[in-house]
C-alpha cells in the first residue's frame, strides 16, 4: 500500500537543506547579453530544492516544482561559479515550500520562493499519459 502524500510530507522537517552549484556556460547566457539566465538561475535553484527533498522520500516518489516566485538580483559574467541553496520552510498537505537563494563569487544573485509537490512517480507519469492520449490541455 503507498503511503499517504500528506504523511510523507509531515516527515520532512523545516531546516531540510540542499545546494546546487554550476558554472555559467556560453548556454546558460541571456541571449543578447551575455550574462547567466534566469531561466538557468531558476531551474538551478529547482534543482537544490529538488535535492534536498529526494532523499527523505520513499522508493518510487518524487517532488514536481508547482510554483516559483524568485527575484534576480545581480548579473553574472560567463565562468564564474554559482550556488543556488534551498531550505524547507513548510508544508501544506503534499506540498512543500523552500525558501531559495543564488550566489555568485561576490554577492547574492536571486532570492524567493519554490513550491514542490510530492508524487508518485509512476501514478504521475500515467496521469500525464492518459492527458496527452485524450487530448487533455489547457481549459479542459
Amino acid at each position: 500500500m503507498e503511503p499517504d502524500p500528506t504523511t510523507v510530507a509531515e516527515g520532512i522537517p523545516n531546516g531540510t537543506r540542499a545546494e546546487a552549484e554550476t558554472t555559467v556556460e556560453a548556454d546558460h547566457l541571456a541571449p543578447g547579453r551575455g550574462v547567466f539566465s534566469t531561466p538557468r538561475m531558476i531551474a538551478l535553484m529547482e534543482r537544490a530544492s529538488s535535492e534536498a527533498l529526494a532523499p527523505l522520500l520513499p522508493q518510487g516518489w518524487t517532488s514536481v516544482g508547482t510554483e516559483v516566485c524568485v527575484k534576480h538580483l545581480a548579473a553574472t559574467p560567463p565562468g564564474q561559479r554559482v550556488i543556488a541553496r534551498a531550505v524547507v520552510i513548510g508544508r501544506q498537505g503534499r506540498r512543500i515550500r523552500l525558501s531559495v537563494e543564488a550566489f555568485n563569487a561576490t554577492r547574492k544573485i536571486g532570492e524567493g520562493t519554490h513550491e514542490r509537490a510530492l508524487v508518485q512517480l509512476a501514478a504521475f507519469q500515467q496521469a500525464a499519459r492518459d492527458q496527452s492520449a485524450t487530448g487533455g490541455g489547457e481549459g479542459q
